[in-house]
């Protein structure tokens, strides 16, 4: 009986675990498109301040389709929303390879609109619903069916936030779920605006294509920000020591003020229109 446990083989040893066969988490996957997602947001927003420089040194008028407010205020508006995109998405349960696809694919679609915009505002003409000569008809169409993709992306950020309860400190689910519902009503407006621009420009009516955009700006622009203000507000909140309870009421009191913004530039376009 001693012998047999004597001469009894020890198991082998398991095989050492290298870094290529560790199971690759969300984190492994998709830190190097999120630091190139904010390396770019950043620069989008530096290109929107520099051109206040150019502003201030060239003048010109704010409004009208040729202004420098417009590779101002995309330059800024993208960069932001390309930051609070990335962000927020690390709190959505979703595969890490779709959300690094989808990352990728917002990343260069911010860079080609504000880039087509910044351009003809260099060139001194309209960015969008320009027609005049087939270099500006491309970059024209070009940044509508951009704003195509950047609806199809976030709708896909936005199924992902709804499907499954989104991670992060109390009222981020919350925070999340409203910003996104929040920016689909803002890119409603914008592809709104682009349908019926494009649509009087090519009938012929290309100063009524610049003015139809007006009554719908308002909406546009406070709707777009809310992904990046709620979640930003429920994250400030998990800063302090107030309650759980606490920090998900001023959440929602959050939302509902976000909410009677936007119906009132709903109401106004309604009215201007």
């Amino acid at each position: 009986m001693l012998r047999t446990m004597d001469n009894r083989t020890a198991p082998a040893p398991a095989p050492p675990v290298l870094a290529g066969d560790r199971p690759r988490t969300r984190r492994d996957v998709t830190p190097r498109i999120t630091r190139l997602c904010y390396v770019t947001g950043a620069l989008l927003i530096g290109s929107g301040l520099l051109h206040v420089v150019v502003l201030a040194v060239d003048g010109g008028p704010w409004e009208g389709p040729v202004s420098w407010r417009k590779p101002i205020t995309f330059g800024v508006s993208f960069g932001l929303t390309l930051l609070a995109v990335a962000w927020i998405s690390s709190y959505l349960r979703m595969g890490a390879r779709l959300r690094a696809v989808l990352l990728g694919v917002f990343a260069a679609d911010c860079v080609l609109e504000v880039a087509g915009i910044t351009v003809q505002a260099w060139r001194r003409v309209p960015s969008h619903f320009n027609m005049e000569t087939p270099f500006d008809t491309a970059v024209s169409m070009t940044l509508a069916a951009g704003g195509a993709v950047l609806v199809g992306v976030l709708s896909a950020l936005t199924a992902a936030a709804f499907t499954r309860r989104p991670d992060g400190p109390p009222g981020m689910a919350l925070a999340l779920r409203a910003g996104f519902a929040v920016l689909g009503a803002g890119l409603l407006s914008g592809a709104a605006m682009i349908a019926r621009g494009v649509y009087l420009t090519r009938t012929g009516h290309q100063l009524a294509g610049y003015a139809s955009t007006a009554p719908l700006k308002p909406l546009h622009g406070v709707s777009l920000h809310a992904v990046l203000v709620l979640p930003a507000l429920a994250r400030a909140l998990d800063l302090t020591s107030w309650g759980p309870r606490v920090r998900l009421r001023i959440v929602r009191a959050a939302v509902g003020g976000y909410a009677l913004a936007v119906a009132a530039a709903l109401v106004w376009a309604a009215v201007t229109c």
